[in-house]
């Protein structure tokens, strides 16, 4: 089903984030019904460096096509400020689109920008994005693929001014809403009475950020179309990364982590290997079947 459609039906969408293909192929064996690319989480395992703008158009594109070639569940791609001003914005959405992202994300925050929940961060002027909504709604071939208008204003000029600035983005063009960072659940019920029976809202679930952490049902039950998870495939990982290494200098041997490891064949099981060999066997039957 198309995200656009699904969007418009009751229900929130619950998107998970990824960094690759191979979280992105967990999530659609999962049974998600969309996934979100998380620049964070690009930062995090493909550079080991903070969220702070560090990832390129052309690396963010390159895991965008890496991920469509293996998993076909919508794509919401995080693509920061878009890389630059209204011109950036439309090559920005033009190479994503082609590398196959259903939705794509573009931020008001100016540089260098950050963690939509940490401190420090600054805004462009309104008009200034307004603009780079409408190039980027200009610059994409299918209406089916959804702008996404996110404002971080909220912690830079209060929230007020970060609603004023949605219905601004929404006026340009925006078709799907995400006013990040709101601080209680009272300020997360102005978002939908401002915006719920006009346009999806986004809402963006960070362990340990700004936002009280609700479940999907809650959400949806509140008025939010979209729940992201960014960054938690990645919180989840890291400890179990650094309990494995711990264990595996103290021990020399991977044997007491086994009870929290996958074996070989079970990796396999999961990227695919079985189908994989017997599709090359159709084109040469010498290839022995996979053990």
């Amino acid at each position: 089903m198309l995200l656009k459609t699904r969007l418009s039906q009751p229900g929130a969408v619950l998107a998970p984030g990824v960094y690759d293909p191979l979280t992105a192929l967990l999530v659609e064996q999962a049974g998600f019904e969309a996934a979100y690319l998380s620049g964070a989480s690009i930062a995090y395992t493909q550079l080991g460096r903070p969220d702070l703008g560090l990832v390129s158009l052309e690396h963010l594109a390159d895991v965008v096509t890496r991920i469509r070639e293996r998993v076909e569940l919508p794509l919401i791609v995080d693509a920061d400020t878009g890389f630059g001003n209204a011109l950036n914005v439309q090559r920005t959405v033009r190479r994503l689109e082609r590398a196959g992202a259903n939705a794509i994300q573009i931020e008001d925050q100016g540089f260098p920008k950050r963690c939509g929940h940490l401190a420090g961060k600054s805004v462009i002027p309104l008009q200034e994005m307004a603009g780079k909504i409408r190039a980027a709604v200009d610059a994409r071939q299918s209406s089916e693929t959804l702008i996404v208008g996110r404002t971080d204003a909220a912690s830079v000029e209060g929230f007020a001014a970060a609603l004023q600035r949605a219905d601004a983005y929404l006026e340009a063009g925006a078709d799907v809403l995400f006013v990040e960072a709101p601080r209680t659940q009272d300020d997360m019920q102005s978002i939908v009475a401002a915006f719920g029976d006009r346009v999806p809202l986004v809402a963006n679930m960070v362990e340990g950020g700004n936002t009280p952490l609700l479940s999907s049902s809650q959400l949806s039950a509140m008025g939010f179309d979209l729940v992201i998870a960014p960054g938690a495939m990645v919180r989840a990982i890291i400890p179990t990364a650094e309990s494995l290494l711990a264990s595996l200098k103290a021990h020399g041997s991977s044997a007491n982590m086994r009870y929290r490891m996958l074996d070989l064949s079970a990796v396999n099981v999961r990227v695919g290997l079985s189908a994989a060999v017997a599709e090359a066997q159709r084109y040469d039957p010498l290839i022995r079947a996979a053990e």
